[in-house]
């Protein structure tokens, strides 16, 4: 009878020998036995906090995660990390520490697992940062690992409606141009967010979620399980005791992160309309596995994938919704019928793609929230990446609820999000304007800040579709509108979009995928002559610090260059 495979792949360490008595010594007053010392230890990072209601939940999930590795036969641990609600960091300098804290909950992560030399992770995120970045920490570790989204929040009601969190942004504008009162306005505060869960469009989160789940390294079903459900609880027990099957089974991360896996993930991500938050955070996730992602690949992806998710913000439905109807598998089985993911691709579950998919129940009859694959939204995906004068590294848009594709105005040009608003509230802003906020990028914000409460208002306002907005900043998952972000190279480190002044000409056209101003080369050159660059805005503390080591934004702003 062969002998039974020990697991320990790195904790063996501190699990024997004379010299490791006192780190057995700490780990016996938390709890562990002789008997687990034979057994693998397993992290089980947790993202809860109360700070938001995308991870309030989120303890009680990992207690369910530990139960499973034990069961599973394994010895676990629970130790937590950081999260920061985007929602509430919207709109004021908060916001600059959102996409740097992706980069603190993954060196968390990456930290106490090597530190504690343990063998195996389950990672449980919420909010928009967490699932990038425990998927890029388990990317880098490359241990036997499983993620489990924590799930998306119940859509609000108000008035006989579903609303949400970007309900409460677009009122803002809508009370400001007196379409509703103040007490209407303190209802939708009031109803947009009824419990645990992250937020309920296909924002970022839930993007995000529905990514990773194509890539293989969730449970599937779990990117669209809500978080008050039940079963999301057992989903995080499944993942404790798949980590074990992992360990045994030799399957890797990176076995599973392949290239072919992420073009999967990115065409969920174009079908379901996701965020363009999931460019960023995609190439970041591949960079931590050791694939080469880059804007190219989105593209071919994009050419050959059809929208067909009515689903917020550009559309009517919500995350809910669409589990109600099937779930991320009932559309992934449909892609898959169509040809358009690679079945044969592994994942946690230690079958691949196809095979899961083989156990999916298809969409349900009559249903509207995915609509007919030969009648798309759009016959392509909704993602674009443009290039030109004002961004040759390239810039992205999101053209799923716009009807014009080509936009040709006049630049309002504003160096913070903060002027930009005061225009917006004097009605400073009008039909025709190209809105352009710069030195916000990943090094000049610093952190890159979304621009949420700039689109909402714009769209409260009615002017929707009827003004462009450019940033080398970030939009919200929740943005909708002609909103054009990412502009790289950014302004901070001189690129075109820094050059640009109030009063010139701007094109801006999705379907020849470019953006450029109308001005001569002669004037540029003198404009890059009298350019300076802006003094850093931190001088000490974690924004200096990413400031210093972030990249651009078209390579996933990672801080971990080469």
């Amino acid at each position: 009878m062969s002998e039974e495979k020990d697991l320990r792949i790195r904790s063996k360490v501190i699990s024997e020998g004379v010299n490791r008595v006192p780190n057995r010594s700490m780990l016996r007053a938390v709890g562990f036995t002789d008997e687990d010392f034979k057994k693998p230890m397993i992290g089980i990072a947790s993202t809860w906090s109360e700070v938001t209601p995308c991870n309030v939940h989120i303890d009680k999930l990992a207690i369910s995660a530990k139960g499973g590795a034990k069961t599973g036969g394994g010895a676990p641990m629970i130790f937590n990390t950081i999260t920061v609600a985007d929602g509430i960091a919207m709109g004021h300098e908060g916001m600059n520490y959102s996409l740097p804290s992706r980069e603190v909950i993954a060196d968390s992560i990456e930290t106490v697992m090597s530190a504690e030399a343990l063998d195996g992770l389950v990672a449980i995120g919420g909010c928009d940062k967490t699932t990038p970045a425990c998927i890029i920490s388990i990317g880098r570790l490359n241990l036997p690992a499983v993620y489990v989204y924590g799930g998306t929040i119940a859509p609000g009601k108000l008035n006989g409606k579903d609303i949400d969190i970007v309900s409460s942004f677009e009122a803002v504008g809508q009370y400001q141009e007196g379409i509703i009162d103040d007490g209407e306005l303190h209802k939708v505060e009031c109803n947009a967010c009824p419990g645990a869960g992250a937020c309920g469009g296909m924002y970022t989160a839930n993007t995000m979620a529905s990514a990773v789940e194509a890539l293989g390294m969730s449970i599937p079903g779990s990117s669209s399980t809500p978080a008050v459900n039940n079963y999301k609880e057992e989903e995080c027990r499944q993942a404790g005791e798949l980590v074990i099957e992992l360990l045994k089974k030799d399957i890797y991360p990176r076995d599973i992160m392949t290239k072919e896996a992420f073009e999967n993930a990115i065409t969920v991500v174009m079908a379901l309309g996701g965020s363009t938050n999931a460019f960023l955070h995609l190439i970041a996730m591949a960079r931590s596995a050791g694939v080469d992602l880059s804007y190219d690949d989105f593209e071919t992806v994009r050419k050959r994938v059809p929208f067909i998710a009515d689903l917020k913000p550009s559309g009517q439905y919500v995350m809910q919704d669409l589990y109600e109807v099937g779930g991320v598998p009932a559309v992934m089985k449909l892609l898959l019928e169509h040809g358009l993911l690679h079945g044969d691709c592994l994942t946690v579950t230690g079958k691949t793609l196809a095979e899961n998919l083989a156990e999916a129940e298809p969409l349900k009859e009559g249903q509207k929230v995915i609509v007919p694959f030969d009648t798309p939204i759009k016959p392509t995906g909704p993602l674009v990446v443009m290039k030109g004068n004002l961004a040759p590294e390239g810039a992205v848009a999101k053209m799923s609820g716009q009807k014009i594709s080509r936009f040709e105005g006049i630049a309002k040009v504003y160096d913070s999000e903060a002027e930009a608003t005061v225009a917006i509230e004097n009605r400073q802003i009008k039909a025709g304007d190209v809105v352009v906020i710069r030195n916000v990028g990943p090094k000049g914000g610093p952190g890159m800040p979304e621009m949420l409460s700039v689109t909402a208002m714009i769209v409260g306002q009615g002017l929707n579709g009827k003004v462009a907005l450019m940033t080398d900043g970030r939009f919200s998952g929740g943005s909708h509108g002609f909103v054009i972000g990412h502009v790289a190279p950014e302004a901070a480190v001189g690129g075109p979009i820094g050059l640009l002044r109030t009063g010139d000409k701007v094109t801006i056209d999705s379907d020849t995928q470019e953006i450029n101003m109308h001005v001569s080369d002669e004037e540029l050159a003198q404009r890059k002559r009298e350019w300076q660059q802006p003094e850093p805005r931190y001088k000490t503390g974690v924004l200096a610090k990413y400031a210093r080591l972030v990249a651009s934004s078209a390579k996933g702003a990672v801080t971990d260059q080469d």
